[in-house]
């Protein structure tokens, strides 16, 4: 359905639910600033995860106002509690949003909830048939995530032709990563960051493995190598580590989330598997190679690739979107160590080059 069919009267008030993972945000990223554009008067709401205001805060020029999102039946981000769900709608529904966007996934789920909020016009993708009361609907299909979500702001008329990404990083986000990176300015070398863990471990390439291209990198070109990971990964890190025979920088557990983007914008490259801080590296322009595994990069990968290579194993069984591997791992195994440093040597070459 097209947007100039639909009266969509005076906006002012939007709420766009995408109650997902850091790197399902920044993807959205295009979209909000669309959005802003299309409606530069319209107050916006983010209707998001608990940790999605560290995110949010850096782009208070397309959003004005976060919410957090407080679960509902079906949609797994959060658990479903009923009573404090039947009081997160009756709150949303007397705000009274002119416009939701439900930029959460397929629909089956997400739909649901965002006629709940009880916008006048709601839009949405949908697997099907489109439900009763979604107003502008555009059918789910296999393509990637910002164009996805740019293309909901489409059909209310925005212009979806700008799919660059953007990841501000704040002054105190700065003087953070120089105070982590202090250690290394004393010496020379180039500085290669590796972010060896992901939110599940199929997506995962072995420590060994990152351990081998870091040593590689230490031993021919001085590099000093930088460890980054969340809290949770800090015993990801420690076994790459284990299988160094330099000594990294270890910052697993230290950054925030402004300071890990510093720190990324810091290196000469970044290695790192399909996860989060991969797309800040994206948005950042900082030469990387992002290992895929189980899931195809189609939907996820740079749009504008100049800068970052990526590597993917077809093996027959993936993509699959398993969580954890019922054979040998082989679409991250068979990433062989010397095809990941002749795609960073590759990468390095260009921007002496430049």
């Amino acid at each position: 359905m097209r947007a100039n069919r639909v009266d969509l009267g005076p906006v002012r008030r939007i709420a766009v639910f995408r109650a997902l993972a850091l790197g399902d945000l920044i993807l959205a990223v295009p979209a909000l600033r669309a959005l802003r554009r299309r409606f530069p008067e319209a107050e916006i709401t983010y209707i998001g995860l608990k940790w999605s205001p560290a995110l949010i805060r850096r782009f208070t020029q397309y959003v004005d106002r976060v919410v957090e999102f407080a679960g509902y039946p079906g949609i797994n981000e959060v658990p479903y509690d009923p009573q404090r769900t039947e009081a997160f709608l009756a709150e949303q529904r007397a705000y009274g949003y002119d416009v939701v966007i439900q930029m959460h996934g397929s629909g089956q789920t997400s739909n649901p909830f965002a006629l709940a909020l009880g916008g006048r016009v709601t839009v949405g993708h949908y697997v099907g048939t489109a439900p009763a009361g979604l107003i502008l609907g555009r059918e789910w299909r296999e393509e990637h995530e910002s164009v996805r979500a740019l293309a909901l702001v489409g059909l209310l008329g925005g212009d979806v032709s700008d799919v660059s990404l953007e990841f501000p990083i704040l002054p105190d986000e700065r003087l953070e990563a120089t105070r982590l990176l202090k250690s290394l300015s004393a010496h020379g070398g180039m500085w290669l960051g590796m972010h060896p863990g992901a939110s599940v471990s199929v997506r995962r390439w072995p420590p060994h493995d990152f351990a081998r291209v870091a040593d590689y990198f230490a031993h021919h070109y001085g590099a000093q190598i930088v460890l980054t990971g969340g809290p949770a990964e800090r015993d990801i890190v420690q076994q790459v580590m284990a299988h160094m025979t330099t000594r990294p920088l270890d910052l697993s557990g230290q950054t925030s989330l402004g300071g890990l983007a510093a720190v990324i914008d810091s290196l000469d490259l970044f290695l790192t598997n399909d996860t989060g801080p991969s797309h800040i590296g994206y948005a950042l322009g900082t030469p990387s190679v992002t290992l895929f595994g189980p899931v195809h990069p189609a939907r996820w990968e740079p749009l504008e690739s100049g800068n970052h290579v990526i590597l993917y194993q077809p093996v027959g069984c993936n993509p699959c979107g398993l969580t954890e591997c019922p054979i040998d791992h082989r679409c991250l195994r068979w990433i062989r160590p010397e095809t990941v440093i002749d795609a960073l040597e590759g990468l390095l070459a260009r921007k002496q080059v430049a």
